[in-house]
């Protein structure tokens, strides 16, 4: 365990910089060298189009699990007809790649330069930072039957684990990705995340295919993972 905390400290010491960081004024699209976050200071209602357009949700400013501050990926901007500022957002919720349009006087604006890259078919996980691989991990992805959802999703919440030698490890991150083939799992909505192993998931190797959809990686790995990659960081999984 020391070994392993040891070689945390020298990967973060080796990229010493913030997760995040104050935004410009005007967020932008999201890109590999840079994504804008929109961290809620309140409750907010989501929107089909800004100002006026349906109501598609409503967004607590605290995550239901680990009761932390909601942060939300932005995809777009745009201003209203009175002058307010409308960030289109990634939502934690069915179906996969749902978004939706909130005021953005509800937030508090950062950039980050962090991006996580999930390739599927070659069962791997890459922490990017401004668009450059720092780091690559061999996983764990879903198997055919239950195979690990494609598209562009974000961090949903960071969840420390009680148990860190229990099956997922030191850290769950949770992404706004769910399963296309499960409903519930495990007396949840069937959200995926990108966890760590221990104990019996240990019985599936690095590199295999063997998972509900959830993406595995070792525990060093998703320790620096739960340290740089804040809620509303991108996350691509790719086939």
């Amino acid at each position: 365990m020391q070994a392993a905390r040891a070689g945390i400290a020298a990967a973060l010491a080796a990229i010493c910089v913030p997760a995040a960081r104050p935004a410009p004024a005007a967020p932008g699209p999201v890109t590999p060298n840079r994504a804008w976050i929109a961290h809620l200071v309140a409750p907010v209602e989501a929107r089909s189009a800004p100002a006026a357009g349906r109501l598609v949700s409503r967004l607590d400013a605290l995550a239901p699990w680990n009761h932390g501050p909601v942060g939300l990926l932005v995809l777009a901007r745009r201003t209203a007809h009175d002058g307010q500022l409308w960030l289109r957002v990634r939502l934690p919720r069915r179906p996969n790649g749902a978004a939706a349009w909130i005021p953005s006087n509800r937030t508090r604006l950062t950039s980050t330069d962090w991006r996580i890259v999930v390739s599927v078919g070659r069962r791997t996980v890459a922490i990017e930072r401004e668009g450059r691989v720092v780091h690559t991990y061999r996983a764990v992805v879903g198997k055919p039957a239950t195979p690990t959802p494609t598209g562009l999703f974000a961090v949903s919440e960071r969840i420390s684990q009680p148990d860190p030698h229990g099956f997922y490890g030191p850290w769950v991150l949770l992404l706004t990705a769910y399963s296309n083939t499960l409903q519930h799992f495990d007396g949840g909505p069937g959200q995926i995340s990108i966890h760590g192993r221990d104990g019996t998931s240990m019985r599936d190797p690095l590199g295999s295919a063997r998972s509900h959809g959830c993406i595995r990686i070792d525990n060093v790995g998703i320790e620096l993972l739960a340290q740089v990659a804040v809620e509303g960081t991108p996350v691509a999984i790719e086939r």
